[in-house]
């Protein structure tokens, strides 16, 4: 019976008062938002084992700092709701609130304009080109070459958009079919001339 006294208490029953264990993960919850959006897009888009590390070892680093010196199950669980709980809120705020949105998430950055890589864009992002090609060929994309436009997004994806034949270029592959089509007509008609029987 003390064995599961014990056990209980040191489940369920929490060392530090409920207030306490609501306002630390509210606290940090903004300061990692925050951060996050100081240290920039790339954070977000994970774009090499670096910034994996930082974001994966992020969690363990405040950890201590959500739960306190309380282990327990109930502190747990009302660590966990208290973050859901505010993230939710703060969804649902920015969802009728644009340009406080706009604020926190930032604009959209074009990393490829007309076919033309932007490295000032790059350098600015922290984007290597070796990121930026491979990031292109997860979407399906031979090689820079083929994209027209690059978008980091804010929340740190990167949209590509593929080149469009110019107009003359259009036109062009059109006439060549036309002539393609044109040339073998005639040489049907050819074809059917030799062998009709000549009149005597």
């Amino acid at each position: 019976m003390v064995l599961f006294a014990d056990l209980w208490h040191d489940m369920f029953l929490l060392d530090l008062p409920v207030l306490e264990k609501i306002l630390r993960p509210i606290i940090i919850y903004f300061f990692l938002v925050i951060g996050v959006r100081i240290a920039g897009k790339r954070q977000l888009a994970q774009l090499n084992p670096f910034d994996l590390v930082v974001l994966l070892t992020l969690s363990n680093t405040v950890q201590n700092a959500i739960i306190g010196n309380d282990n327990s199950v109930t502190g747990g669980i009302i660590g966990a709701s208290t973050l859901l709980a505010v993230n939710f809120v703060v969804v649902w705020y920015l969802y009728g609130h644009q340009r406080l949105e706009h604020l926190i998430e930032g604009d959209p950055d074009l990393l490829i304009k007309d076919g033309k890589i932007r490295h000032k864009r790059l350098k600015h992002e922290l984007i290597t080109l070796a990121e930026l090609q491979a990031a292109a060929r997860r979407q399906g994309f031979a090689s820079l070459d083929d994209v027209d436009r690059a978008i980091l997004e804010p929340g740190g994806t990167i949209s590509f958009c593929g080149r469009q034949p110019a107009a003359e270029e259009t036109r062009h592959v059109e006439l060549i079919s036309r002539l393609d089509q044109l040339l073998g007509e005639i040489k049907v008609l050819a074809t059917a001339n030799t062998q009709r029987p000549q009149a005597t």
